[in-house]
């Protein structure tokens, strides 16, 4: 069974309380940073660990917080991007219900680290009952000594406040985040200045996942050397894994990176192998936005070697054989899902949640969502399927975030590994129809979508 750094009280009762989790060796890595450590002793050990963002990107946390500029006079802060909208991720959710102190103890600890004296929560605007959890979680800290003013009496003040968003995926990116946080429209920004420099309120700003900055008091508590034996090459440390779709055991697990993707979808300890017995098609591996990849490809690399969970195992391959980590979303299908209606599916999300500033991604997905809404309801043509790939790479690499990367990325890939089922439903319209939606077939083309104008 693989160490548990995050998830392993989950289980105890009331562990989302001051008390229990301070039972359990909560705040002990506040306590140890603050009698022995400077704020840059701090970012030396993460950066020691081989912490990467957990959040999607797998950037080196402690690399990042070195970027921060320390202007003199000029406050500085510490941003959580608790806004968890990417289809199929749901690890940090879980982790701000079941165990909310652990969050509160690592901004405190990330805090500290950064010098920043007031820092933000964003947490996506659905989630109300995680952001009444983490304010009560906030209070009790702070009726602890360990939030407000001269914390454990080093001198050092920290206020953590939580923000709710407006329930948008594009505040997913740290730069749109920050516009939301200052009460603005949520619209990535240019870069440069990157938020390291001109952040939040125009001043130097690090955003950092919940799972980040949770892990950080492993990091502090057991140093960085013991916490980067764990893992594999650079993927060092643990990983959350949301893992959904065709499985007898969805739900969240911690694992050691470098866990076999096989073992982890049909091992009891975690996923427990593919529902009702069916053959496992397909991956995605993390969150709606990577690469899906089929099940010859899931389970070995293109070196015929096994295909572990880590950031370089699952990039092996490039987007022509690999995929990406990313989020940590795993969602699995079986033999009878369709690929195309999946397909259609996350292009339906990503146009809807399109911010509409960059043309690409504005027009861009809304083609992709008309094009394989046709060919999902029978009335596709073969030169649609080469059009979609078209528009994808029109797409890829010229918007100002990932967003339109993260739009044309699984269109791509669904065409590349499973073109044959593409062009089955083009061939077949009334067999497909009836296959995902149990009817006979239509004789005249269904209504397109609104596609909305920007």
């Amino acid at each position: 069974m693989g160490r548990k750094l995050l998830l392993e009280n989950i289980n105890v009762p009331g562990i989302n309380t001051f008390d229990v989790y301070r039972q359990n060796g909560g705040y002990r890595a506040v306590e140890k940073m603050i009698k022995t450590m400077s704020s840059d002793d701090v970012v030396e050990e993460v950066k020691k660990s081989g912490l990467r963002g957990r959040g999607g990107a797998g950037f080196p946390t402690g690399m990042k917080w070195g970027f921060l500029a320390k202007p003199e006079g000029v406050p500085r802060y510490l941003v959580c991007n608790a806004d968890e909208s990417e289809p199929g991720t749901f690890k940090d959710r879980y982790l701000m219900t079941h165990i909310p102190h652990l969050l509160i103890e690592g901004m405190i600890v990330s805090s500290y680290a950064l010098g920043a004296n007031t820092s933000y929560i964003y947490v996506r605007g659905e989630m109300m009952p995680q952001i009444r959890i983490l304010e009560k979680a906030i209070t009790e800290a702070r009726n602890q000594g360990f939030l407000g003013k001269n914390i454990l009496g080093s001198g050092y003040d920290l206020e953590i406040f939580v923000q709710p968003g407006g329930g948008a995926y594009i505040c997913g990116e740290e730069t749109a985040l920050l516009e939301s946080l200052e009460g603005k429209r949520g619209n990535p920004r240019l870069k440069p200045p990157f938020p390291a420099v001109s952040g939040l309120y125009n001043c130097p700003t690090v955003v950092n996942n919940v799972e980040s900055i949770a892990t950080t008091v492993a990091i502090i508590n057991d140093g960085a050397e013991e916490y980067a034996k764990i893992g594999i090459g650079r993927s060092t440390g643990t990983k959350l894994i949301s893992a959904s779709g065709n499985i007898n055991k969805p739900g969240v697990y911690e694992i050691e990176l470098g866990t076999p993707v096989e073992e982890f979808i049909y091992s009891d300890e975690y996923c427990g192998g593919m529902a009702n017995g069916k053959r496992l098609k397909a991956v995605v591996a993390g969150g709606s936005s990577v690469p899906i990849l089929p099940a010859n490809l899931i389970l070995k690399t293109s070196k015929l070697e096994q295909r572990l969970i880590s950031y370089e195992s699952l990039a092996e391959g490039g987007f022509e054989s690999g995929s990406m980590l990313g989020s940590g979303g795993f969602i699995v299908f079986d033999e009878d899902q369709c690929i195309v209606r999946n397909t259609w599916n996350f292009a339906r999300f990503y146009h809807h949640e399109s911010c509409g500033q960059c043309s690409p991604c504005r027009e861009g997905t809304g083609w992709l969502e008309k094009v394989l809404h046709n060919m999902e309801y029978g009335h596709g043509k073969l030169s649609d399927i080469d059009l979609l790939v078209d528009v994808s790479k029109k797409i890829e690499g010229h918007t100002i975030c990932p967003l339109g990367d993260a739009a044309a990325w699984p269109v791509a890939s669904a065409i590349r590994h499973f073109r044959d089922e593409f062009e089955w439903h083009v061939k077949s319209p009334n067999e497909a129809v009836k296959r995902n939606y149990g009817l006979a077939g239509y004789a005249d083309p269904l209504p397109e979508p609104e596609v909305a104008t920007v």
